[in-house]
């Protein structure tokens, strides 16, 4: 990791990840509304299962902020920043279910998952590259097979 740290604007991509979980929301209650059955026609989108585009688009602004605040707070481009970032994503799930244990249980398992992804460079897109050192200390030997059958 670089240790020149850039710091990011929080608003910026609070916003922007905020509209694209909004626009990934309003496809995913079109969907509800097409699947469902009730009498209130395309508007239902909005009215009925409006919420779900509202729910998408703090989460996504959620996690966005947040992963942006802590990294501009602790000046490290890291899992940590994203793990934090899951947390307040998953705990705002919890928090709409309005049961603080699955707001807690949602912090936790999304939290953890989110830093693992991003310690292992899947959001990112970035592949952390081992230098020659921590590459042979990663894996095996190799057997010496000439100096153990001659013993």
């Amino acid at each position: 990791m670089p240790d020149d740290f850039e710091p990011k604007s929080a608003i910026k991509n609070a916003s922007m990840l905020g509209l694209q979980t909004g626009a990934l929301g309003l496809v995913y209650s079109t969907l509800q509304n097409a699947l469902g059955q009730h009498s209130s026609g395309a508007l239902g989108v909005f009215t009925r299962t409006g919420s779900t585009i509202t729910f998408f688009t703090a989460m996504g602004a959620a996690f966005a902020f947040t992963e942006a605040t802590v990294a501009n707070q602790r000046q490290k481009n890291d899992p940590y920043n994203g793990a934090a970032a899951g947390c307040a994503a998953g705990f705002l799930a919890g928090i709409r279910a309005r049961s603080l244990p699955i707001a807690l249980g949602g912090c936790a398992f999304l939290g953890t998952t989110v830093g693992i992804f991003d310690k292992a460079g899947a959001f990112t897109g970035t592949e952390s590259v081992l230098s020659d050192e921590q590459r042979s200390k990663f894996f095996k030997k190799p057997l010496d097979l000439k100096s153990s059958s001659q013993s």
